[in-house]
């Protein structure tokens, strides 16, 4: 946490400009950004389902070409 104080006879553009600074060497911005993406990793039951899925569709796909209507 960043924690600014305002000085004596500091004028308020001064004192943002040293919150933002602070702020910016403490890398506490770019952690946020990184963690706004960040994916939890699927469960093992959800990537059983996936590759299900996708043997599923492929099967259907050589199938079709099989039959000529791919």
């Amino acid at each position: 946490m960043v924690d600014v104080q305002k000085k004596p006879r500091e004028t308020s553009s001064s004192l943002i400009r040293r919150f933002t600074q602070k702020v910016r060497e403490s890398n506490i911005l770019m952690e946020a950004k990184k963690a706004r993406f960040q994916e939890k990793d699927p469960s093992r039951s959800e990537r059983r389902k996936q590759a299900l899925e996708r043997n599923k569709k492929r099967r259907e796909k050589q199938r079709l070409k099989r039959m000529g209507r791919i």
